[in-house]
């Protein structure tokens, strides 16, 4: 039986733990601008300077579904390195891809307006934000499910 000492375990563990941060990182960052790209204006300033918590939590909502596709996708990959890095990066931006689409149908199909909940000048959250919220981490949850 061959055994890895505990040196060499501690820094293969540490770089496959960088290289998946760095992917993660990245479809974070993705994530956070088709995100973008689906409420109108830019996001990050009906964040900060207007404060709206319809746009903050359709923000949190899309980066925790990346998050749930990132960790499915490692656990999925066996502890193969390059297939985990693989398949975390591939199902993460279809997984971001199908979120946007999704907010976008949701706007459409069930009369959700993301800009009227963005736009919002009371600055209240809306049960329509939960709702696509909550329509958000499923995706996720659904795409991540799958990648495994």
């Amino acid at each position: 039986m061959n055994e890895d000492s505990l040196p060499q375990i501690l820094l293969e563990g540490s770089g496959a733990l960088l290289a998946y941060a760095a992917v993660g990182l990245v479809l974070f960052v993705i994530g956070f601008y088709m995100t973008d790209l689906a409420t109108p204006g830019r996001l990050i300033t009906v964040i900060r300077t207007h404060r709206n918590p319809n746009a903050t939590l359709l923000a949190c909502a899309s980066t925790v579904g990346v998050g749930l596709i990132v960790a499915v996708s490692i656990f999925a990959s066996g502890g193969d390195l390059v297939e985990g890095l693989t398949r975390t990066l591939v199902f993460g931006l279809v997984g971001i891809v199908a979120m946007t689409v999704a907010t976008l149908v949701f706007d459409k199909l069930v009369g959700i307006s993301i800009r009227e909940l963005v736009d919002d000048a009371e600055d209240k959250l809306e049960p329509a934000a939960i709702l696509l919220a909550v329509a958000n981490l499923m995706i996720g949850f659904v795409t991540a499910v799958a990648t495994y």
